[in-house]
């Protein structure tokens, strides 16, 4: 089994099903998002010795993240569901997790939501020293696209959000922090 997770979908047909089905999971916090779109899947090993067995990679958000328990149960029930008598899901928190983990189509199911995404840093150049969650010059309004906005609270519904106002079309959204 291996023991390096890069948070890629198996090519090996076994491995791949078990994949697609805990990607049908959710994030229970952000139920327009699945886990393998919010990055937190991050790999899936079959056991050619026990073919009744599976395991299923995932690393949260945060190590305090509260939802890890229901999509550990929502994991187990999918991969039960394909036939596997024993489904065990791992939690690792090395590497840790990052908002770059975030495919194009988890950000853009969070902005049409009315969740801002986070925004996307760049592959090479300098490394910005400032504290990327409290940056807002790429914090743009989900609804209007505005880059008027400004933070009202440095924590919103869950720790890995921030509360914003848009200040054109004045309407309250979340913003999903880089991390």
């Amino acid at each position: 089994m291996d023991s390096q997770y890069d948070g890629a979908r198996p090519d090996e047909p076994r491995a791949a099903a078990v994949w697609d089905a805990a990607a049908t999971v959710p994030d229970p916090e952000i139920p327009v998002i699945g886990i393998d779109d919010l990055g937190i899947l991050r790999g899936v090993e079959v056991d050619d010795a026990q073919l009744g067995k599976a395991v299923v990679v995932i690393t949260p958000t945060y190590s305090g993240c509260p939802a890890m328990g229901q999509i550990a149960e929502d994991v187990t029930a999918a991969v039960t569901r394909l036939g596997y008598d024993e489904v065990e899901v791992r939690t690792v928190l090395h590497p840790a997790w990052t908002t770059d983990w975030m495919s194009e189509k988890g950000r853009a199911a969070l902005e049409e939501y009315g969740i801002a995404p986070p925004s996307v840093r760049p592959a090479d150049g300098p490394v910005d020293l400032a504290m990327p969650m409290l940056r807002t010059d790429s914090v743009r309004c989900p609804r209007c696209k505005s880059s008027d906005v400004k933070e009202l609270s440095r924590f919103a519904s869950t720790s890995c959000k921030a509360l914003y106002q848009c200040g054109a079309c004045r309407e309250p959204f979340d913003y999903f922090k880089v991390l």
